[in-house]
């Protein structure tokens, strides 16, 4: 391996980070990786002042290109659009469990979808990744000034959306085994207790599989629509846990096949936000993580 592929191989992780970050699909975030490589690869090395930096601003420009084009493509998506699930490793603490699901879950992912293309950059570089501004500046094209402009801008659109605080790890681990439990019995009253009155629960089918138009509103309606399946399905329902994008979530089977991954947010103490992903497109590559995870079957 040279020089030039070295340093690649080992920023690759982190080019892959930005890139899901800006767009939400792991697939979109395979091919600008890839792009980028190939552009290293043809690229004057000795005109290149830092590899890194030239990686990093590499990546970012192509995926603020791709995020418009698929911002445009959303427009017209059938649904609620939400970013595709990925399987994330267990972190040793609960600390890096936190910053983890800070960084990268659902709930925060889906915020960003407020922000331009530009602005979505500018604050994941500064805020997430700790590119200090000169660097932002040559990735983004524009004067520092202008930088910290669009970072404080995206910053307020983002304190205006107001996100959902991701309750501490320990709690949303503990709340997450009773309210799996409770799906897994069809405990209704288990299930409502654990939901906040005013909890939301959003879902994406993708025009592959029925889901909602509209967000749903209050704990008892998504505890009855929770409880409807494990009625209909019975012994073929299964619920699972599993780190998903940082954060505990539920998987729910149907008759062996994955269904479902839901991510949720707590207040602490009770489920506010429930993000539902339905479309078998993108639950295609989590089904494809879990069974590398678990291995080949027993023989």
């Amino acid at each position: 391996m040279d020089a030039a592929t070295a340093i690649f191989h080992d920023l690759h992780r982190r080019l892959l980070g930005i890139a899901y970050r800006m767009l939400g699909s792991v697939s979109e975030s395979e091919d600008i990786v890839q792009d980028v490589w190939l552009r290293w690869h043809e690229a004057d090395k000795q005109n290149v002042n830092s590899a890194e930096a030239w990686l990093v601003s590499t990546t970012t420009r192509i995926s603020i290109d791709r995020l418009r084009s698929a911002k445009a493509r959303r427009e017209h998506y059938v649904g609620i659009w939400l970013p595709e699930p990925v399987l994330t490793e267990w972190p040793a603490t609960p600390e890096e469990i936190e910053e983890l699901s800070n960084e990268v879950s659902v709930a925060f992912l889906t915020v960003l979808e407020r922000l331009t293309p530009e602005g979505r950059a500018a604050f994941l570089l500064r805020e997430v990744f700790d590119v200090d501004y000169a660097e932002v500046a040559e990735a983004l094209g524009k004067s520092k000034a202008a930088c910290r402009q669009i970072v404080h801008r995206a910053r307020a659109r983002l304190r205006q959306e107001s996100p959902p605080q991701t309750a501490p790890s320990e709690a949303h681990q503990k709340l997450m085994r009773r309210f799996a439990e409770a799906l897994a019995e069809g405990d209704f009253a288990g299930m409502k207790s654990m939901l906040a009155d005013t909890a939301v629960l959003v879902g994406d089918g993708g025009g592959h599989v029925p889901s909602f138009p509209a967000p749903m509103v209050g704990g008892p309606r998504i505890a009855q629509l929770l409880l409807a399946a494990t009625l209909r399905y019975k012994d073929l329902l299964r619920i699972e846990l599993a780190m998903i994008n940082g954060q505990y979530a539920v998987l729910r089977y149907i008759n062996g096949e994955l269904e479902s991954a839901q991510s949720c947010e707590i207040d602490g103490e009770r489920v506010t936000h429930i993000h539902m992903q339905r479309n078998p497109e993108k639950l295609a590559r989590l089904v494809m993580s879990l069974a590398q995870r678990r291995g080949p079957p027993a023989t």
